[in-house]
């Protein structure tokens, strides 16, 4: 995420006026902080006097979760001790001679009752092993009351990372139910309980900062309320209140460049969170309407290349086999503009759109293809599981290049983007670790002051496609370049690959002579 600082410094002029009176010609636009406009959107009691009495009724359906871990560390060498007095002191006296040893590990959160019997919302991060390779041996849950009882998982989702736990208290216990997000605005006050940093039940309050706030991080449920509201570490899985009491957020995440509050912070929308949880209570999994895409944000200079408005659609950056983003005839290099009527935004993705469309039905899909819209219709697929999903991704993978030499740098300083390119053959692309069906240019010298090597572009990297086109030699990037120019567009759009990883599209800047 980025973030700024700015100050703004306001010059007031004043003047003398003695007879002029201004008047307002008739149906100008008046200011939005006018009296007379604040004086008729303030409700009529205004901001509570205290808070007190809402968290008083609050507070008892809020409790601490905690989590113990059983985790596998490897020893960093042979303890020279074992087998002595002293090997308690350095390491356990395991005699584990470097062999990974077990530890034990906890974990903090907060959650809330949505039954009285005792059924429990929090994050699914609260509940997880918090490394690789850690396995969680057992959830306690500490009511405000201090009574401490063995949690049961119901049931998670990844995705949404909400999880479901159960605990055996009897029937009667202190709840809370969801309320509707949806009308929630800025401005808005909401109160949010929890226990950071493992303290007790700690109530903070503040405002609706934004609504559909994205942060960048992608998938279906990128889409959060943020509050100015004090959130801190142990706060996830504890509940955001409207003032009338309800739950509308479930406080998740936090902005913070230091790692404390600094007043950003996330909660799901309870419009979002609901649905998810009424099937884990069922014992059931989640299910998701599936396209079979992965997506690129639309950087600007990519929204430039392209010549379409900036913050609208999404690229396709590959479309899966035979799933239903392929049977609709949707291509690598597309640009979804539109799902069912919704414009494809950052506040509204095309991951959001299509995971919370039903399963099975037809939607219309708008985009543009080499400048021209069309529309195909797809008919959805299920997601499948987040464990699948993750094997069909190739992660990146680097390769080692020889160092430039200076033909090749010199024909990149030279050239309209800052590169050198020459025909990938079968032994280079051995060399460079692409498949060795790719076909392409493949780069052979960046000019360091280029726009190029600030988007990362380097040595090795196989240009597949320029402006939509295949590149199979050098004058498809300068008749790129001469088509972008001559229609005052400052930049190229490359589909670009690396080693055995998924392409990338890159915006790349003509250089100016």
């Amino acid at each position: 995420m980025r973030y700024a600082y700015a100050l703004t410094t306001a010059i007031l002029l004043g003047g003398v006026a003695s007879s002029v009176v201004m008047q307002q010609p008739l149906g100008a636009q008046t200011p939005q902080n006018a009296p007379q406009a604040i004086a008729a959107a303030t409700p009529p009691r205004g901001a509570p006097m205290s808070f007190a009495d809402l968290a008083a009724r609050l507070q008892p359906a809020v409790v601490n979760i905690s989590t113990t871990q059983r985790v596998q560390v490897s020893q960093g060498g042979v303890n020279p001790f074992a087998g002595t007095p002293f090997a308690d002191l350095f390491g356990g006296g395991d005699n584990s001679n470097g062999r990974p040893v077990t530890r034990q590990a906890q974990s903090l959160g907060s959650g809330f009752i949505i039954s009285p019997d005792g059924y429990i919302v929090t994050n699914n991060h609260v509940v997880a092993p918090g490394r690789q390779g850690a396995v969680v041996e057992s959830i306690t849950v500490t009511l405000p009351d201090k009574r401490e009882f063995k949690a049961r998982l119901v049931g998670r989702d990844l995705v949404s990372d909400l999880a479901v736990l159960k605990i055996d208290a009897g029937a009667n216990l202190p709840f809370v139910r969801f309320g509707d997000s949806a009308h929630a605005r800025v401005g808005d006050w909401v109160l949010a309980i929890g226990n950071p940093f493992g303290l007790g039940g700690t109530v903070t309050s503040g405002i609706i900062s934004a609504i559909h706030r994205n942060t960048g991080q992608g998938g279906a449920y990128d889409r959060y309320i943020q509050t100015d509201a004090s959130i801190n570490m142990g706060n996830s899985g504890g509940p955001m209140f409207d003032l009338n009491g309800n739950v509308i957020g479930i406080n998740t995440a936090i902005f913070s460049p230091s790692g404390g509050n600094v007043g950003i912070g996330f909660a799901i929308p309870a419009e979002q969170a609901k649905p998810v949880v009424d099937a884990l209570m069922k014992g059931g999994r989640v299910k998701r309407g599936y396209l079979g895409v992965q997506i690129q944000q639309i950087s600007d200079d990519i929204a430039e290349s392209l010549g379409i408005p900036k913050n609208r659609g999404e690229l396709i950056a590959h479309v899966e086999p035979g799933q239903a983003a392929e049977r609709a005839g949707i291509r690598q290099g597309d640009v979804v503009m539109a799902v069912n009527g919704q414009e494809v935004t950052p506040d509204t993705t095309l991951s959001y759109l299509v995971a919370n469309a039903e399963i099975g039905s037809r939607v219309p899909i708008e985009l543009i293809r080499n400048g021209k819209r069309m529309t195909v219709t797809a008919t959805l697929g299920e997601r499948p599981p987040e464990e699948q999903l993750a094997a069909q991704l190739n992660n990146d993978s680097d390769f080692s290049s020889d160092s430039d030499d200076d033909t090749q740098q010199q024909a990149a300083a030279q050239a309209s983007l800052g590169l050198a390119v020459q025909p990938l053959t079968p032994a280079i692309a051995r060399q460079v670790g692409v498949p060795a069906t790719t076909k392409g240019l493949v780069i052979g010298g960046v000019d360091p002051s280029s726009d190029a090597a600030a988007k990362g572009l380097r040595r090795g990297d196989v240009i597949l496609a320029v402006n939509g086109r295949p590149a199979a030699t050098a004058a498809d990037i300068r008749a790129a370049v001469t088509e972008a120019t001559g229609a005052k567009r400052s930049s190229v759009l490359m589909l670009v690959q690396r080693g055995s990883a998924q392409p990338r599209y890159v915006g790349v800047k003509i250089k100016n002579d």
